[in-house]
């Protein structure tokens, strides 16, 4: 049986209309899954037109009326509290409650078994936040509506390497006190079950150090003496298979060329640059943790180039493929 998706465009104000448009117009991805696509009726047309595009949809009035349909998206044409017509490249009140009503409707589809799993287009923050988004990040507004309360993590994904990080939407500052035995300790468990669910039967999970040259033996920062360092000895004595830490300057060429499956990472930046780099058309992000699949491409909404027809699909493909995949194998990542 096929999986079955739950899609939405993202923030209307940048490339996720075009990208899902340009998704569904590839007939082998459209074989891949039955799709529900909840989307303004308008804001799909625009996306097909933007990305000179088309694909066969039939309209339903509910969630509920969703079917296997191989010949079909299906589409509920659904805008929430929103109002057309939604303004471009830009952070707005309105595209940030498109988003988020869009995504509760999906998560409504998925967590009542309708649909397996949920894909979604780039979002803004500074949008979701106007839009009443009270949380740092779509992970853990993601984690309050599913009432879930366990540990969770965004992972980032870019073809076989995964990433997990201990600290994430947070000011920079504020990261080192974050990091503690505890959260490091998670994030390990965390990325291990998820690549074991993956399919990974023998994961292989590098640990960053958070300053320069792991703080050249306290010279300059003791986590890696103090905190990190004994998280990775404490896990390892809890089976999980983690090294390090590591410098975060060199590990992850080792990973690229396939001596771990896994890094794990002190802070935001000290993974997403080191991932984008290898392969920004192709990174996907999956909200690692959660009792439910779903995933997004790892990069942002494009408010430069929205609309212009030009915004590359392959990471929105990633996700697609990616979110398939776990759902085919009925995991989400969750512990």
């Amino acid at each position: 049986m096929k999986p079955r998706i739950a899609m939405v465009q993202g923030d209307p104000a940048g490339i996720g209309p075009e990208l899902i448009a340009r998704l569904l117009s590839d007939e082998d991805a459209r074989q891949q899954a039955d799709v529900l696509l909840i989307a303004d009726r308008d804001e799909v047309e625009l996306g097909c037109r933007i990305a000179g595009a088309s694909f066969p949809r039939r309209e339903i009035d509910k969630i509920s009326d969703f079917r296997p349909d191989t010949d079909h998206v299906q589409h509920l044409h659904f805008r929430g509290a929103a109002e057309p017509p939604f303004a471009r490249s830009e952070a707005t009140i309105n595209g940030g409650r498109y988003a988020l009503d869009t995504l509760a409707v999906a998560l409504e589809a998925t967590t009542t078994g309708i649909t397996d799993a949920i894909v979604f287009g780039p979002l803004n923050k500074t949008s979701l936040k106007l839009g009443g988004m009270s949380h740092n990040d779509e992970l853990h507004w993601f984690a309050e509506r599913l009432g879930y309360t366990g540990p969770f993590c965004e992972f980032n994904v870019m073809d076989k390497l995964w990433t997990s990080r201990v600290t994430s939407h947070v000011a920079l500052k504020d990261a080192p006190g974050m990091i503690t035995q505890e959260r490091v300790i998670e994030a390990i468990e965390l990325i291990d079950t998820a690549l074991r669910r993956s399919g990974i039967a023998q994961p292989r999970i590098a640990v960053c150090g958070l300053n320069p040259h792991l703080g050249d033996g306290g010279s300059f920062g003791r986590e890696e003496i103090d905190t990190i360092g004994p998280a990775v000895e404490a896990a390892r004595a809890k089976g999980l298979p983690a090294q390090g830490p590591f410098p975060a300057d060199t590990i992850f060429i080792k990973a690229r060329d396939g001596e771990f499956d896994a890094v794990v990472t002190m802070y935001h930046d000290q993974g997403q640059i080191a991932m984008k780099l290898m392969g920004f058309q192709r990174g996907v992000t999956v909200q690692g943790g959660l009792p439910v699949v779903i995933t997004t491409p790892a990069h942002g909404t494009a408010f430069d180039i929205a609309g212009r027809g030009v915004a590359n699909a392959g990471a929105m493909r990633q996700a697609f493929d990616m979110a398939c995949r776990m759902a085919s194998r009925g995991t989400s990542g969750a512990r």
